[in-house]
């Protein structure tokens, strides 16, 4: 019998800015490892305002010049069903603030100006071909970074989505009735499958949720709660707000 296990690692930071430095440092060297070992670093990248930090960051000199950007493929999460210029658009916000001074031509975002059954589609096929992959398998991402919302969803899985419950589609659109909007979403196994994954929290609002969510010993209720690599690391950097509340 395989024994699968997750590894949890905490970093308490005493800033969003503090916060950004420490997942800078974690996405170098697991770009270090995942090239040494593999060749290829793939990155899986999210929305909200959560990550726009780190993405400032990385735009420094400094860092430009510190990651192996020619060796560093990106993807997205989800997205919403929206065109690239939008400015609701999650791979705009990552094209405007970091991949258009990056080195870096690997960007593989989810085409949100198609029909979301059909960009959906798409990705998976994308992923598919990328990683190599036989039916029945998923994906298996270097480092997947992820934000934690108030509600505690993560990405685009929520209670009341497909995303959440899928079990053999790696790629799927759907209607979220709770904030009214579509997405193209990864499912939750192609989470699960992740080297790693890196929540960033900040915000002393977020500290009764963060609370519920690293309470492993509890059953999962969030949605954030059922993301738990099941041969990889799950890594959280959190602020002192978020933490202490």
């Amino acid at each position: 019998m395989t024994v699968r296990t997750t590894q949890l690692t905490l970093h308490v930071c005493p800033s969003p800015a503090a916060m950004a430095e420490k997942s800078a440092e974690i996405l170098l060297k697991r770009c270090q490892q995942a090239i040494a070992d593999r060749g290829m670093c793939s990155v899986c990248l999210s929305g909200g305002n959560t990550p726009v930090p780190l993405y400032r960051l990385l735009s420094t000199p400094a860092w430009l010049d510190r990651l192996p950007w020619e060796k560093m493929a990106f993807y997205w999460v989800a997205e919403h069903h929206v065109p690239p210029d939008d400015e609701t658009s999650i791979y705009g916000v990552a094209r405007r603030e970091l991949l258009h001074l990056s080195p870096s031509t690997r960007f593989y975002r989810i085409r949100g100006e198609l029909p979301p059954e059909e960009a959906a589609r798409n990705y998976e096929k994308l992923l598919v071909e990328h990683f190599g992959l036989s039916e029945g398998e998923y994906p298996v991402f270097d480092l997947i970074i992820l934000g934690l919302s108030p509600l505690g969803h993560a990405a685009s899985l929520h209670a009341d989505g497909v995303a959440l419950t899928e079990k053999k589609r790696l790629v799927v659109d759907e209607y979220l009735p709770g904030i009214k909007e579509d997405r193209i979403s990864l499912t939750l196994p192609v989470f699960n499958n992740a080297r790693a994954c890196l929540f960033m929290v900040s915000g002393k609002e977020k500290h009764r949720v963060l609370a519920k969510v690293l309470n492993l010993l509890a059953p999962p209720a969030l949605p954030a709660q059922f993301i738990r690599p099941h041969s990889g690391e799950l890594l959280w950097v959190v602020d002192e707000a978020a933490a202490q509340g």
